[in-house]
């Protein structure tokens, strides 16, 4: 069955398993899994017209701010050893309450000044984003160092939340991504997912088409079909390239969302969902809250995916982007 509405049924049955279970939304708060559903409550309100997901889904941005909430910031996550903070787990958020903000627009300001509050911590200029930091934002967090891809989070992120009020917050992650994009690598199977899905935004800049092109190439090599006489074709990502037993459901439907908005490989997300579908890891991801949201996410991906994820207002490069900015940032000699 393809990713479309039509899987709704077996979304709304895996939502009431998780509820039942006390996975999610009811279990321990966890800020990427948490922005991917409050992403899935909102997309659910859009199709099926219910209050009740948007309430829901209120209800779960509530009680992230009462856990994870900092002065600045949220914290990973809920238990003890969830602490500091992820630069990319942020825009993910970020995301999730911009989503949310177009039907309740105060989330959107909430998502700009989350936006504000934690750029200039992870930031460092002309160099990177730092890819996590202590929970007060205070310094990096200790054995880590920055980020590969979070400064493309941050110049795709920010572009979609508000151009204009986060104009120069935007000039600084364009910095870093013209540095970078034409040396690019990624090896990991949930970030060339992201990959994909952040380009698709974008699809016809520079930086866009070599990550999307990159990542199909790498994501090519990491493919593995299964299959046999008595069961239908089946499939998975391994977890890089050469570990071709390692697999992860949660970041195979990471993959698949991105494969989904780049509108690439319909085939292989349906083979994945065949083989995931009574795949057990035998381990904690069996019923951790990041493999049920992401799977649901993936069988029906609404505000995630290339038909939702923008709205109805067509997008045109650096659209509503400070010009004077951007013209200083185009005299720059970055790549």
């Amino acid at each position: 069955m393809a990713a479309t509405s039509e899987n709704i049924p077996k979304v709304l049955a895996k939502l009431e398993w998780m509820r039942e279970q006390h996975i999610w939304p009811n279990g321990l708060r966890y800020l990427w899994t948490d922005a991917h559903g409050v992403c899935l409550l909102v997309s659910l309100y859009k199709e099926l017209q219910e209050e009740k997901y948007l309430q829901e889904a209120e209800s779960v941005v509530a009680d992230v701010y009462r856990v994870l909430g900092r002065p600045r910031g949220l914290r990973i996550g809920e238990e003890p050893d969830r602490d500091g903070q992820y630069f990319h787990y942020l825009t993910k958020w970020m995301y999730a309450l911009h989503q949310l903000g177009k039907v309740k627009p105060e989330y959107h300001e909430r998502a700009v000044n989350l936006a504000k509050d934690v750029h200039h911590a992870f930031y460092v200029p002309g160099v990177g984003v730092r890819w996590k930091m202590l929970e007060d934002l205070s310094g990096p967090y200790p054995g880590y160092g920055l980020g590969g891809l979070d400064f493309y989070d941050g110049f795709v992120t920010y572009r979609l939340l508000d151009p204009a009020a986060l104009s120069a917050e935007i000039v600084n992650m364009q910095q870093l991504v013209m540095k970078d994009y034409k040396k690019f690598s990624c090896t990991q199977d949930l970030g060339l997912g992201e990959c994909l899905w952040m380009s698709h935004f974008f699809p016809d800049e520079e930086w866009a088409k070599t990550l999307r092109q990159r990542s199909e190439t790498t994501l090519n090599s990491m493919w593995v079909e299964k299959g046999g006489l008595f069961t239908k074709d089946r499939g998975y990502f391994c977890r890089e390239p050469g570990l071709r037993g390692v697999k992860f459901a949660f970041t195979n439907f990471g993959v698949s969302l991105g494969l989904q908005a780049a509108g690439v490989w319909p085939e292989r997300v349906e083979k994945l969902h065949a083989f995931f579908e009574s795949y057990k890891s035998n381990d904690e991801y069996d019923t951790d809250a990041i493999t049920h949201v992401m799977h649901c996410n993936s069988l029906f991906p609404g505000v995630l995916g290339k038909d939702l994820a923008l709205g109805s207002k067509p997008r045109t490069e650096y659209d509503g982007l400070d010009q004077r900015l951007y013209m200083m940032a185009q005299m720059k000699d970055w790549i």
